[in-house]
């Protein structure tokens, strides 16, 4: 193959790399860097704001739960909580790690940033996840034991192997699946990608630290025998697994797979404004 036609199978740009890479490593880090220096209001409200929209579809999932038996169809009804997150611009823990990581690479921010995102987006997912949940247990009484039966499920696992695939698994699908919904600007690709997700991390009853705490808190508030000690050993190897699963199987491979357009940003050979024309 010629320069010539390898040029013309690239495109335009100066990295020997696609356009679809050069657009994808521009807008990672562009929005990466917006998120990573949010103000602390914007950041707190987002995150619980994140934890009540998960809570929307965990009233959806108990809903279907209840009235069909069916654990593939209340995860396709728990998508809607993961489109609000969408449409909404909340965050869930684990969503964006590709987003702020592509921007602390680039220069763009710091680790002191990235905990801050990534501390504060857990705690306030709880919050506001719990606060829901309290509303769910208080509301809908004849919908305690369906919440009891899933937070049981999730918190007896049958060996600490399993424990951890799931967590994997989940971390690695609810990463993927965000980095799915920014591909595309049409809302209903994105809403069956929400329902696609909710469908394989409910029905194969992956564990998801916020997701599942927040189930869990319901359960509790609704009677389950679930002690605090409990929840903390879960949820001490679940969230470690999660974020170990979204940063190692999808986010690693996707920044090495545009380091070197990352690494011409850091060191000055190509400004984010160059970079944002070259992918336009």
């Amino acid at each position: 193959m010629t320069e010539k036609q390898q040029r013309k199978r690239l495109g335009k740009n100066d990295f020997d790399l696609e356009d679809a890479l050069v657009t994808e490593a521009a807008t990672t880090v562009v929005e990466g860097a917006n998120r990573l220096n949010r103000k602390w209001p914007e950041l707190l409200v987002t995150g619980v704001f994140g934890g009540v929209d998960v809570g929307l579809g965990i009233l959806a999932m108990i809903l279907v739960k209840q009235a069909t038996g069916s654990e593939i169809l209340a995860g396709m009804a728990f998508g809607i909580g993961l489109l609000a997150l969408k449409l909404a611009h909340s965050e869930l823990f684990t969503e964006e790690f590709l987003l702020p990581l592509n921007a602390v690479v680039a220069g763009q921010a710091t680790v002191i940033q990235i905990l801050r995102l990534w501390s504060v987006t857990l705690i306030t997912n709880l919050l506001g996840g719990l606060a829901f949940g309290w509303l769910i247990a208080v509301g809908l009484p004849d919908y305690h034991q369906v919440l009891v039966d899933m937070a049981l499920s999730y918190i007896d696992q049958p060996s600490l192997l399993v424990m951890i695939a799931l967590s994997l698994l989940a971390g690695a699908t609810i990463t993927l699946s965000t980095r799915m919904q920014q591909g595309t600007e049409n809302d209903v690709v994105s809403a069956i990608v929400c329902m696609s997700t909710g469908l394989l991390v409910i029905g194969f009853g992956m564990l998801h630290g916020a997701i599942n705490a927040i189930v869990i808190f319901t359960a509790m508030l609704a009677g389950a025998e679930i002690s605090i000690l409990d929840f903390l050993q879960w949820f001490a190897i679940v969230i470690v697994f999660n974020m170990l699963g979204g940063l190692l199987i999808i986010s690693l491979p996707r920044i090495i797979r545009t380091r070197r357009i990352l690494w011409a940003v850091r060191t000055g050979q190509v400004s984010l404004e160059e970079l944002e024309s070259q992918s336009s």
